[in-house]
């Protein structure tokens, strides 16, 4: 089978490293990929929000299945695009329609969905320019910290967390009057839930589901969660306050519903369900839905997996997985990110990538690189994932930073308290 992947980063190459594993596989195409990728499979430069350009690859390799990495492709619709053409409409896309990435796409539409079919969430009110006023009245009426959302997608920047009413006053107009952009225009603001989190993901063929690895992840820049938020600073799987008397009640109550949820909706929903989780007294509930695969996350669970993930992927894509099980590695795996020095701010690029060949026990996927004839650079904020196996928390995170530190680059950085925390749990 002949393979294409939609995506750049560390997701994308964990999906690659897993995808390129498989018996079945024929041909492995990465767009537009990363130096990483490249190991897998051939990489195809390519601006994947141009959709009849994916049409033209997808055509000309004899693409039998399409792995869609990143959000904005498919709040922007390509899974649509393939249904709605009759020379792709047979085609399996991994990953939800238009109205089922909505999921991601739209805070206010995911707050709506979850109250309708009674799955845990934070309580909540939404607000736009015309309605700031009674926006700084809501806010009065609840508890600090105060929770701010920007509604659509904001590279996973555009929630906000204040103590100050006043900060809190002024983020909310900020926010409605622009600060990020048309995902701004309406303002989630919603009541602060004090638990732990976890995410957890489900693949669906929008009829079966499968449950894989949870995993922990780390969002701030800086050590005990502090400064400012990134796309994710290092992951572990698996994830010791996750029992399984909490995971039944995930299923029980956020999962089964929501799959039965996006059925009545009558959503076409073929792919993963991201769901970010907070554990509150024993109790789940959803801070948010995406409709991806995470990053970093993937970089833990994939290892994670001991199935083929092709053979699950085509079984989702053909309607069929509930003929599948996921197999589990009871591993720990951390992932610790190295990112570029200024991120989340400025940062630059292309700094020359040194190491690789001292890397032992561990499994380097790449975040934001590419591959030039005078080696790897960096090309992004993140820029590489070290994710090592381990009996415990403690040996797994302590052979990821033993091998990070021989992998160096100009302003490299990355935190050192990834995982202790669950090893404090303990």
């Amino acid at each position: 089978m002949n393979v294409l992947i939609l995506g750049s980063g560390g997701r994308e190459h964990a999906l690659a490293w897993k995808i390129a594993q498989s018996p079945l596989l024929t041909s492995l195409f990465i767009a537009p990929g990363n130096a990483g990728t490249g190991q897998c499979g051939t990489n195809i430069p390519l601006n994947i929000d141009d959709f009849q350009a994916v049409k033209t690859i997808v055509l000309s390799n004899n693409i039998e299945l399409v792995v869609v990495g990143p959000e904005v492709p498919l709040v922007a619709g390509i899974h649509d695009f393939f249904l709605l053409d009759k020379d792709l409409k047979n085609i399996p896309v991994i990953g939800p329609t238009k109205k089922g990435a909505m999921l991601e796409g739209s805070k206010d539409f995911a707050k709506e969905f979850m109250i309708k079919y009674n799955i845990p969430t934070a309580a909540y009110k939404s607000f736009s320019k015309e309605t700031l006023n009674e926006g700084m009245e809501f806010l009065k009426t609840l508890q600090p910290p105060y929770v701010l959302k920007a509604d659509g997608l904001a590279a996973g920047k555009g929630v906000v967390i204040l103590s100050d009413i006043n900060e809190a006053k002024q983020e909310l107009s900020e926010m409605l009057s622009g600060k990020f952009g048309n995902a701004g225009s309406t303002v989630v603001i919603e009541e602060f839930l004090s638990g732990i989190e976890c995410s957890v993901f489900v693949l669906t063929d929008g009829e079966n589901y499968l449950i894989l690895p949870e995993a922990k992840d780390y969002k701030r820049i800086g050590e005990g969660d502090t400064g400012l938020n990134t796309g994710g600073m290092g992951a572990v799987s698996p994830v010791n306050f996750a029992n399984k008397p909490f995971m039944e009640k995930v299923e029980s109550k956020i999962i089964k519903p929501t799959i039965s949820g996006l059925k009545k909706e009558s959503i076409n929903y073929k792919g993963f369900i991201f769901l970010g989780l907070i554990k509150v007294n024993d109790e789940p509930f959803v801070i948010e839905y995406n409709a991806r695969m995470g990053d970093p996350e993937t970089e833990v669970v994939m290892p994670r997996i001991k199935n083929d993930f092709l053979e699950v992927l085509i079984a989702c894509g053909n309607s069929e997985l509930k003929s599948q099980q996921i197999v589990t590695d009871n591993r720990t795996v951390c992932t610790v990110m190295m990112v570029a020095g200024g991120y989340p701010g400025e940062y630059e690029k292309g700094k020359l990538i040194s190491g690789f060949e001292q890397i032992n026990d561990s499994i380097i996927f790449h975040a934001g690189t590419k591959q030039t004839d005078s080696g790897v650079l960096s090309n992004g904020g993140r820029v590489l994932a070290v994710s090592s196996y381990g009996t415990s928390v403690e040996e797994a995170r302590s052979t990821s930073y033993k091998n990070i530190e021989k992998l160096e680059f100009e302003g490299r950085y990355w935190r050192k308290d990834i995982g202790l925390d669950l090893v404090k749990m303990k």
